[in-house]
């Protein structure tokens, strides 16, 4: 076995958030009585909310302040009047209720579990991903769910990879993997720790970044490839 520790991220690499976004901003829409058209407002949501990640990724805001900071934008970007905090808890709320798996994601969790230990690393929030992870049906391959908001740092940060292995007394970074879909998180929080990366890229997009993954795949299947060295995909 080339890897016996596999690092995950959460979101867009083995749950659908896109998905869970989608439903989540509907009904808390229509909870708030605003007319809702999902072409205009989810597309204006996805990039308010795409570029406070960033901000958090980069430092620049809390997970705390970003809760809100998120609604109090995207209100005013459509020129509603209503209360940022009563909206973000509303959609909060939705957003737990919502567990859709990326295809292929349990199959290839049910075969990598039986030579890997597997951990999540999330840059989530605890009120969202405890419902959403740690009650899902995938959650029992799991050594350890590490949620950001949980532990005080976020990735790319190497500590947050520093409390995950500590969950397994694990040391040896020749033989562990991190598998993520964003390359200034996932990828370059992997790359920073020392340890091999995997980006997870099914749109097959062009990498912009000055990081680069140690393997790139378009389906989770092809994991067991890259675990086992049968096949080196990249």
């Amino acid at each position: 076995m080339k890897y016996e520790v596999i690092l995950f991220d959460a979101d867009e690499t083995l749950f659908d958030f896109k998905k869970t976004e989608k439903y989540a901003l509907e009904k808390t829409m229509i909870e708030f009585g605003i007319n809702y058209n999902e072409d205009y407002h989810l597309n204006i949501y996805k990039e308010i909310n795409k570029n406070i990640w960033e901000e958090l990724e980069k430092g620049l805001i809390t997970q705390e302040e970003l809760k809100i900071e998120r609604f109090n934008r995207y209100l005013r970007a459509l020129n509603i009047d209503n209360d940022a905090e009563k909206f973000a808890k509303s959609y909060l709320k939705h957003l737990a209720n919502g567990s859709y798996l990326i295809k292929g994601a349990k199959e290839t969790l049910n075969i990598l579990n039986d030579n890997c230990k597997m951990i999540i690393i999330t840059n989530g929030l605890k009120c969202v991903q405890n419902k959403r992870i740690r009650q899902s049906e995938i959650a029992k391959y799991f050594e350890k769910i590490v949620i950001s908001e949980e532990v005080g740092v976020t990735k790319p940060d190497t500590e947050i990879f520093n409390i995950a292995l500590k969950n397994i007394d694990y040391t040896d970074k020749s033989k562990i993997l991190m598998v993520g879909d964003r390359i200034q998180s996932d990828i370059k929080g992997g790359a920073n720790f020392s340890i091999d990366t995997c980006w997870y890229n099914p749109s097959r997009i062009k990498n912009t970044f000055s990081t680069k993954p140690t393997y790139q795949i378009s389906k989770l299947q092809e994991l067991e490839d890259i675990v086992n060295l049968s096949k080196v995909t990249g």
